[in-house]
């Protein structure tokens, strides 16, 4: 069993979704798969007390931390405000504002309840980053990863694997954290797609997929009934007849490009 990381005295907040990582092994493996990036910066993501913090200052590239825990920015603060490298954001990471230039080695430890929120911000948003490593619940991972004709399989699967090359990189119970959580967690390594879809095509691509996948027991046809006619579905490289959930991710990116030149009265101007 991996020996655990010394926590510095910092209250973990259920309302904020806080469980500390305190399995050494899995952070040197956070850590080393965040350095080994050659973004110019890092952003951590819910950095609470600081032991990822610690160690990827030592690299020695600037890094911008982003905590929504008062009490958390107040010990980051107290610690590392001394190191000119070191730049605390305190606030929400699905809307904060974030520093514009080069991409971001993206890291962290994601509150459970706002982890998919953020994620789909990075994913959606523009915000350059050349590598992530972020913490989830195991459930959260499986979803990321699921194949087609998986329950798992859904429209964050699709985002996800059509943006960037997903890897699991370790998987942790809930010893591997103080408090312990109830679920087991995982840690994912995001690297970008060169074809990725573009920002307009990303978000016409979430309404396309939210509407499919709004009954999963449902048809295709059924689920567009009222909005599109089952021809413009075909048209669009689309069978009517099936469940959103054997379609694989590319064939919905080639639907959503046909929609959106189609019948852009679909999609939220």
């Amino acid at each position: 069993m991996s020996e655990s990381a010394q926590l510095p005295r910092l209250r973990a907040k259920k309302r904020l979704g806080q469980n500390f990582l305190v399995n050494e092994g899995a952070i040197t493996t956070i850590v080393g798969s965040a350095l080994g990036s050659k973004a110019s910066r890092l952003l951590e993501i819910g950095p609470g007390p600081g032991v990822l913090t610690e160690r990827l200052l030592a690299d020695g590239r600037p890094l911008w931390a982003v905590d929504l825990d008062p009490e958390a920015c107040a010990l980051l603060s107290g610690r590392f405000s001394g190191k000119p490298h070191f730049h605390l954001l305190e606030g929400d990471a699905v809307r904060l504002p974030l520093p514009e230039g080069g991409p971001w080695s993206v890291v962290g430890n994601l509150p459970y309840n706002a982890a998919t929120p953020i994620l789909a911000r990075l994913l959606t948003e523009g915000i350059p980053w050349d590598r992530m490593v972020l913490m989830f619940q195991l459930e959260v991972a499986q979803k990321l990863m699921g194949e087609p004709g998986t329950k798992a399989y859904g429209p964050l699967s699709v985002l996800a694997q059509l943006c960037a090359r997903l890897t699991r990189l370790v998987k942790l119970g809930p010893g591997s954290f103080r408090p312990a959580p109830k679920v087991d967690s995982a840690v994912v390594q995001f690297e970008p797609r060169s074809e990725a879809p573009s920002l307009v095509e990303r978000r016409a691509l979430l309404t396309v997929l939210h509407r499919s996948f709004s009954h999963r027991r449902k048809t295709l046809a059924n689920n567009w009934q009222g909005l599109l006619p089952a021809e413009s579905l075909s048209e669009a490289g689309l069978a009517p007849a099936l469940r959103a959930e054997v379609v694989p991710p590319a064939a919905w990116l080639s639907a959503t490009r046909a929609l959106l030149i189609q019948h852009p009265e679909v999609f939220p101007s």
